[in-house]
Parts: structure tokens; C-alpha cells; sequence
């Protein structure tokens, strides 16, 4: 019975832990926006920019942010300028 408590226990644990994680701010990650490249950026650095693109709002009008759109329309009329504003909020957060 006692190795059933841990083992429950430490489910507890690990879903708090992932539930945290997932919390993040951050709908669409850079496995998500694979059309940029984030490979060269710190972790915070990245945050920030993911951040800022799970914020703005695609310009055309249908209401989804420059992180979904570039993430899963690839219809938009817009999508290479948004690839392009998310590639520029990356080079952003790498300037000192």
C-alpha cells in the first residue's frame, strides 16, 4: 500500500509540474513556427520573442495572433509578411 501512495504522489507532482509548464503564455511554440528560426536565441530570449508573437494580432482581420496564423494558415493572403514580422521580433530580442 505505502509504494502506491508514492507512486500517486509523484503522478500528483509530475502533473502540477507539467500543468505549470503548459501555462506558459505561450500557445504556439517555436516547434509550432517552424518557417523561423529560434535555434539562436537563449532560452529568455526566445520566451520574449514567442511571447510577443502569441500577442499581435494578424493584420488581415480574421482575428488570430502572428504565431497561429504563421503556425497553421498557410491560406492567409498575409502569411509571408507575418513569417517575416516574427523573423523581425526574433532579431529584435537579439539585439543587446
Amino acid at each position: 500500500m505505502k509504494p502506491l501512495k508514492w507512486i500517486v504522489a509523484a503522478a500528483a507532482v509530475g502533473l502540477v509540474v507539467y500543468a505549470a509548464s503548459q501555462m506558459s503564455g505561450v500557445a504556439f511554440t517555436d516547434k509550432d513556427i517552424r518557417v523561423v528560426d529560434f535555434s539562436g536565441l537563449t532560452p529568455k530570449a526566445r520566451g520574449s520573442a514567442l511571447q510577443a508573437a502569441n500577442q499581435a494580432r494578424c493584420p488581415c482581420g480574421c482575428g488570430m495572433t502572428l504565431a497561429q496564423c504563421v503556425a497553421t494558415d498557410s491560406t492567409c493572403p498575409i502569411r509571408e509578411r507575418n513569417v517575416e514580422r516574427v523573423k523581425a521580433m526574433v532579431r529584435d530580442v537579439q539585439q543587446p
